[in-house]
């Protein structure tokens, strides 16, 4: 019979990996009888573990949610896995970038050394995406209430803030009813993914200009998102899809569209032949979007709105005032 410190721990690791245990079994995994099994889990239960035991043919124990955080056992390869999560946390943008590097410092100093070796080893560096501004932080209290209300499948009601730009005029826009499906991240950003009840639409909304507003609304049936899944909607959305982009032209280039595509993240981009193809892009204000436009360094045809053709127009003017300004 083992040791009753070991017991104890594969009692515990037992009890971790799966909800329901009858008496028997756990007595036949472990190797003693079912009245040592009790004592033991009177044990843990003095350490503040919240094991409760359940009635029926085969009657057992449960690991129960409880009031306190008791100590936890972690077999290996789940504290390696938790030790990269962690450090992939601290630049998700979440808001608790410095709670996850006090855990991750808090688990590793409690690791035998041949773990602390493997996590030393496995440094994990995310890379962000250059930018001339740093991503929105969203607050862990936002995160929290769109993940409760998609849990729920309650209608949502927050204020939308809107973005800024020169052509914004600072009104506040009313507020939005929505129903909730997936919180999810994209370029270091999170959004929520929604069915927009007042648009009768797919929608996807920054998470940093979400303000929720309380309570929530009833409850609703999930539709089914276009695609099948979150992963194909929210790649196919930043393709090129509705988006909420204030700013959207279409232009033919003349380059081969495998070119275009290299350099186009979250456009449509549509080969029209060897050196031409169709390029439907975003941004946040027009003259943004003509730059963006500009950058291929080709043949640009203008496709539509007006509004695109009055961005280049507009930058033209201006570079040429730079051309001519410049000294002999």
């Amino acid at each position: 019979m083992p040791k009753t410190s070991a017991r104890l721990l594969s009692l515990l690791s037992l009890l971790q990996a799966r909800r329901d245990w009858p008496g028997a079994l756990l007595a036949e995994r472990l190797d003693v009888s079912p009245r040592t099994v009790r004592r033991d889990v009177d044990r843990l239960r003095e350490l503040g573990y919240p094991i409760v035991a359940f009635k029926g043919p085969d009657g057992g124990y449960r690991l129960d949610a409880g009031t306190e955080l008791p100590p936890l056992l972690f077999d290996d390869e789940q504290a390696v896995a938790l030790a990269i999560a962690l450090q992939i946390a601290t630049t998700t943008g979440a808001g608790i970038e410095e709670a996850a590097a006090r855990a991750l410092n808090t688990i590793r100093q409690v690791m035998p050394g041949r773990l602390r070796h493997r996590i030393d080893t496995l440094q994990v560096t995310a890379v962000e995406r250059p930018s001339s501004r740093p991503d929105p932080r969203v607050g862990s209290g936002v995160l929290t209430a769109l993940s409760a209300a998609v849990h729920a499948r309650e209608v949502l009601r927050f204020d939308y803030s809107p973005i800024s730009t020169p052509e914004a005029d600072g009104a506040p826009n009313p507020p939005r009813r929505v129903q909730p499906h997936h919180l999810v991240t994209w370029g270091g950003r999170w959004y929520l993914v929604a069915w927009d009840l007042d648009r009768e639409d797919w929608r996807t909304f920054r998470a940093d200009r979400i303000t929720p507003r309380t309570p929530t609304g009833p409850r609703f049936t999930p539709r089914e998102l276009p695609g099948g899944d979150v992963a194909t909607f929210v790649a196919g959305w930043f393709r090129g899809g509705a988006g909420d982009w204030p700013c959207r032209g279409e232009v033919i280039l003349g380059l081969p569209a495998a070119v275009v595509s290299g350099y186009t993240r979250d456009g449509v981009v549509e080969e029209l032949g060897p050196d031409r193809c169709r390029l439907v892009l975003g941004s946040w204000s027009w003259p943004g979007l003509a730059s963006a436009l500009g950058r291929f360094d080709a043949d640009i045809e203008v496709v539509g709105p007006a509004e695109l053709k009055d961005a280049f127009a507009h930058l033209a003017r201006r570079y040429a005032k730079a051309a001519a300004d410049r000294p002999d």
